[in-house]
């Protein structure tokens, strides 16, 4: 049945900063959910390694902190190069299994000289091809200290049955324009990646499948205080000022009527599914449709720059 996607919803905790250990983590939750015969599977935002909990716990905004940079190199580190190949393992396991990925990451992005990090989405369909790596175009408050922003290069949508899915990282899901650079594109099945926490998901899941007319899924990582690696740099000093629960879940779907499918749900790790019927797509279009026969392309109209920002440009 075309018009049936079968999802899931990976609500799972990353081994905290451990690249190697989380992507084994990965590997487990896909095999679990390609058992379960799901089509698409959502991690949360920046899993693979894990969130940058830490400045908010260390001073991170101190000027040039030893314990602060120490961290950070760690994270750089255990952060993934997909030239390198380092979601090879990943991406055969989405074709052995015919199961659709996204993932949040954070990426070492050799095209920006491979020492600054960018909390990314990556698409990976159902032949195990990475289609689309979107680099979170505004990093959010203390994030801007451990992250680069990105550029529109992945404001890209994909054929999914007869799906068409693209996603944005946390709070770039308040931001209009890149919306609708998605919704232009013919988006009908947006994904939002989160870090964690109700209070992230419940309102927005809802407004956007409202304004799109689409269905939205919303997932969410988790991580309490006891998910902290013991051989974690500096964790005495993280863990002084870490509160039991850093990231308590939400995640969610909503559908094209801007009513619950499944609510927010809080503080369990594991899969959850859904069966999402594109019809109802078609049936909520029927009145708005933001980029269709209700927009007014002749009085505003959006100009988005999809190309790959980099420093240097060669020519040998």
């Amino acid at each position: 049945m075309e018009n049936i996607l079968k999802v899931a919803l990976a609500q799972i905790s990353p081994v905290w900063l451990d690249k190697a250990a989380t992507v084994k983590k990965i590997e487990t939750t896909l095999k679990e959910a390609a058992a379960q015969n799901a089509e698409l599977i959502v991690f949360g935002e920046a899993l693979l390694p894990g969130y940058p909990f830490w400045l908010a716990l260390t001073d991170g905004a101190e000027w040039d902190k030893k314990i602060n940079k120490e961290i950070h190199a760690h994270y750089v580190r255990n952060s993934i190069q997909i030239e390198a190949g380092e979601l090879d393992s990943i991406c055969k396991l989405a074709k052995e299994n015919s199961i659709a990925i996204y993932l949040g990451i954070m990426e070492r992005a050799q095209n920006r000289g491979g020492h600054s990090i960018y909390a990314s989405l990556v698409y990976i369909n159902q032949k195990g091809e990475i289609k689309s790596v979107h680099r979170k175009l505004q990093p959010t408050y203390d994030e801007r200290l451990t992250w680069a922003p990105g550029d529109g290069n992945g404001l890209q949508v994909h054929p999914l049955k007869q799906f068409t899915v693209g996603g944005l990282n946390c709070w770039e899901n308040w931001m209009p324009l890149p919306r609708t650079a998605l919704y232009g594109q013919g988006e009908n099945l947006h994904i939002a990646v989160w870090p964690g926490s109700e209070h992230n998901t419940k309102d927005i899941t809802r407004f956007i499948a409202r304004e799109s007319r689409s269905f939205v899924i919303s997932v969410s990582s988790l991580m309490q205080k006891s998910d902290f690696p013991k051989d974690t740099p500096h964790m005495d000093a993280i863990l002084a000022k870490a509160p039991e629960t850093l990231a308590n879940g939400g995640s969610c779907i909503a559908g094209p009527d801007g009513e619950w499918l499944i609510e927010p749900v809080l503080y369990k790790e594991g899969l959850i599914y859904q069966d999402l019927d594109f019809n109802r797509v078609y049936e909520e279009r029927q009145n708005f449709d933001p980029v269709g026969h209700y927009s007014r392309p002749d009085v505003t109209k959006l100009t988005v720059n999809r190309e790959r920002q980099s420093t240097v440009e060669f020519e040998d």
